[in-house]
């Protein structure tokens, strides 16, 4: 029998009729789990080669190198990111980010989700500290957020949450790459639907203050060491309610977010050391240590680019110390003063080149008075120590200025010096030298005086509007002011600070709202446009891993590293004898 033309048309159209309810119905059922409830949409997968990595990892190096603070004291150009890193560091690098993701992956028996990638990306953006830097990291990753989730998000997110798996050391020994291996196997993740976070656009307010991530940042310590490389400070050492230490962290100000430094080759625990910045490692040398003979002229030097430690030679080294000074030539590490291993005073130093790990002694023929607790910075041409105390504790108001170039000593002159002191603080503003504060032996002091070498002259700094007299305090010097804050006398301890024009000998207060803690005995650095302050402890003798950013406003020209970090980051405030071993400088 013939179908008829109306006939065959109502069969397709029933056919499809019944098609498309079919597909509507399998879309409905697949959109529920077995029991009913209704399932995750299933997530596409994307492909991420172990080449890929490594050259979005590469790119996140360029924009950190490019940040680096390189002294300007170092001879010659800042050399390329290849002259300095090597392919292999970098993929290392990739290498622990995935076998720290696969230990999460174990020990949570679910990898890291999109979700938790996503949230990553949004705090960073809220949090930032550097919104350029960031907007330059997430530039580099072509604006892309599955690669930024990837590639900048889930390094930091591993690295912080393996953190606190107790079980971590094990499970990093016996776990493989996360879905990558060294031959280079594709890596695979989910794709999600990543929305590129907005990011908080400009710099900060001027004097205005804003708290630093607690999140991971190191045990709470005091006569620690910070340097600042332009793009993280880092603190390492000091003393903790567990003792001495030889951790340390790196807080990244662009994520706001701390990275514990290496521990593996890191130099014995210790306090009332001294650090420099090169410009590629930082140098932290000798020190008080919980090893016989407690004091040592031993070193390290910490490279955050590969996050490993290099021990300093000690052949030909000067004798061990500590409370002595350090600064960086752009070519050398000089040290010199600081109490030795029988606790007497000393005015030897020496002369340390990485390049070379050697040791050249500093000349002592006119050499200064021995003492510690003196400052010490760096010309450009010369090393200017000045203040301190003698072995009967007696403060000096005496210095002299080093050139390496003739491994000479000329005293300064000591017409219109500042009154004598110890555990003051002093920078190097590119032609003066401003010293400031301190104790006398029996008073607290809040004047201070600035010494310019080219005609061995001093001036005293105003004495209008300064800040309370203290010490145990910190300063960094921004292009164009010099910036006081923190410490303490006696029981009094402050939260508050000031500024110091020198071109108009004027001071300014900092604003207090906002400011961490009152504290002494905590660090200081710059980083671009702000201060920022960590550690140190209270009148409790509460610890502080706490810290604070305070904006400076437009800074001048990135300044020497060493010209801001002084011993005086790890000062005394009690009167008392010297740092010894047994007990330590104003112990818990």
């Amino acid at each position: 029998m013939k179908t008829s033309t109306a006939t065959k048309g109502y069969i397709i159209r029933s056919t499809a009729y019944a098609t498309l309810l079919l597909c509507v119905i399998l879309a409905v059922c697949s959109a529920f789990d077995l029991s009913g409830k209704l399932s995750e949409p299933r997530r596409q997968s994307r492909t991420l080669t172990l080449a890929d990595r490594v050259a979005y990892q590469r790119a996140i190096e360029e924009v950190y190198w490019r940040h680096r603070i390189w002294p300007k004291e170092n001879a010659g150009p800042k050399p390329l990111l290849d002259e300095v890193m090597s392919q292999d560091q970098i993929q290392k690098k990739v290498e622990d980010y995935l076998s720290k993701s696969q230990v999460l992956e174990n020990y949570w028996h679910r990898p890291i989700s999109p979700d938790d990638l996503q949230t990553e990306m949004d705090r960073m953006a809220k949090d930032t500290k550097q919104p350029e830097v960031l907007g330059e990291l997430f530039a580099a990753l072509d604006n892309d957020p599955f690669v930024i989730a990837e590639c900048l998000a889930r390094p930091l997110l591993a690295k912080r949450m393996v953190i606190n798996l107790h079980d971590y050391d094990k499970a990093a020994s016996d776990s493989p790459l996360s879905g990558e291996d060294r031959t280079g196997r594709q890596t695979t993740a989910q794709l999600s639907n990543y929305k590129l976070p907005e990011r908080v656009e400009g710099g900060c307010l001027e004097d205005t203050w804003r708290a630093t991530s607690t999140t991971n940042a190191p045990d709470g310590r005091t006569y620690h060491t910070a340097i600042s490389t332009g793009v993280e400070m880092i603190v390492w050492g000091g003393f903790s309610d567990a003792g001495l230490v030889n951790t340390g962290g790196r807080y990244d100000a662009a994520t706001d977010s701390w990275t514990p430094t290496s521990t593996i080759n890191a130099p014995d625990a210790r306090y009332v050391h001294t650090a420099v910045w090169t410009g590629t490692e930082m140098i932290v040398w000798a020190g008080q240590t919980d090893n016989f003979p407690l004091v040592t002229n031993s070193g390290g030097r910490y490279n955050p680019s590969t996050d490993s430690w290099t021990a300093t030679s000690t052949t030909n080294a000067p004798e061990a110390r500590y409370v002595h000074t350090a600064v960086w030539s752009g070519s050398e590490m000089i040290v010199w003063g600081g109490a030795g291993e029988t606790f007497s005073v000393i005015n030897t130093g020496g002369r340390y080149n990485p390049d070379t790990d050697s040791w050249i002694a500093t000349d002592t023929t006119n050499a200064p008075e021995a003492r510690s607790g003196q400052t010490a910075v760096w010309t450009g041409t010369a090393m200017i120590v000045w203040g301190g105390e003698d072995d009967n504790l007696n403060s000096l108001n005496t210095g002299a200025r080093y050139e390496p170039d003739t491994d000479s000593w000329i005293a300064t002159s000591i017409s219109n010096a500042p009154t004598a002191r110890v555990f003051h603080t002093g920078v190097w503003t590119g032609s003066e030298m401003i010293v400031w504060g301190g104790y006398d032996g029996a008073v607290y002091l809040n004047t201070g005086g600035r010494y310019n070498s080219s005609i061995d002259s001093w001036t005293a700094t105003n004495t209008t509007n300064p800040p309370d007299a203290r010490s145990g305090h910190t300063v960094v010097w921004t292009g164009s002011e010099m910036i006081v804050w923190g410490g303490g006398e006696s029981a009094n301890f402050f939260n508050t600070g000031g500024r110091y024009d020198p071109s108009t000998d004027i001071w300014t207060a900092t604003n207090s709202t906002n400011a961490p803690e009152a504290r002494i005995l905590h660090t200081a650095v710059l980083m671009e446009s702000e201060m920022i302050v960590w550690g140190g402890r209270d009148e409790s003798f509460t610890r502080f891993n706490t810290g604070g950013r305070y904006c400076v406003g437009e800074a001048g020209p990135t300044p020497s590293p060493t010209a801001t970090v002084s011993p005086t980051a790890t000062p005394r405030v009690t009167p008392r004898p010297r740092p010894m071993p047994h007990p330590r400088p104003t112990p818990r």
